[in-house]
């Protein structure tokens, strides 16, 4: 299963019962956590009610598509080597907390608050999966799971046993190990995927806000196979990082 979706796996691409998280598209940057490209999200969707464990999750309209994405330069590791941070995905469903491991996974942070900048901003969380691996994947602006940031870089942190605890953060990308972009996917049940080709780079956990993740994978996809757009539309707003001091 890739969990990225480059029209070919979601590397968690193209999360295929054998888990390709890869980050669809090109080699640079495409992820996808499944069987198969990730279906884009639903951007135009009407506000929604969830429930869950008796309370209601409330989801307004998501936005439009961002018109265009910039295209930009692989930063450097150093500005996350040793660090840890906070980030929050602000989502039309409310706020994700997450924390990022720049100490265990320096490359791929120093993406993620290159990229927390404006690359995510109105984006959808385009790929659902529920059947086999259990993951929400998010981070491609364009919505098709083919979209990546005009960059790629190599696995970091991927566990040996190949376990992906619920509320864990990691990159989606291609059957190329290199091609970890900006298509990332969120753990919502402890899910296992292959080891083989490198596994897929945990750079995070959930901190705060799992059960929005928890809400949206309840209210599962319309697609067949358990792989596909989420039938409540999720998109990430903006993100904001705050550094944790010592």
């Amino acid at each position: 299963m890739r969990l990225n979706r480059t029209r070919s796996v979601i590397g968690v691409a193209c999360l295929a019962t054998t888990l390709s998280l890869a980050a669809c598209g090109s080699s640079s940057g495409g992820a996808s956590p499944s069987s198969g490209a990730p279906a884009a999200g639903s951007p135009n969707a009407s506000a929604a009610t969830l429930g869950v464990s008796g309370t209601k999750l409330h989801c307004a309209k998501p936005p439009a598509l961002p018109a265009s994405t910039k295209q930009q330069k692989l930063p450097s590791k150093a500005v996350a080597a040793g660090k840890t941070f906070t980030a929050v995905l602000h989502t039309n469903c409310g706020d994700v907390t997450v924390e990022l491991y720049g100490d265990k996974a320096p490359q791929t942070v120093a993406s993620f608050l290159q990229l927390a900048k404006g690359y995510w901003n109105d984006s959808p969380c385009h790929r659902l999966t529920t059947q086999g691996i259990y993951v929400l994947q998010c981070g491609d602006p364009t919505g098709t799971g083919t979209g990546n940031p005009g960059y790629g870089f190599g696995i970091e942190n991927a566990p040996q046993d190949g376990d992906y605890p619920s509320g864990t953060l990691a990159m989606a990308r291609s059957q190329d190990p290199n091609s970890n972009g900006g298509q990332f996917f969120i753990v919502y049940d402890d899910t296992q995927l292959p080891t083989d080709g490198g596994g897929y780079s945990i750079f995070g956990k959930v901190v705060g806000g799992m059960k929005i993740v928890n809400a949206v994978a309840k209210a599962g996809t319309n697609s067949p196979g358990g792989d596909g757009a989420p039938t409540q539309p999720i998109s990430i707003l903006k993100v904001t990082v705050t550094e944790k001091k010592a």
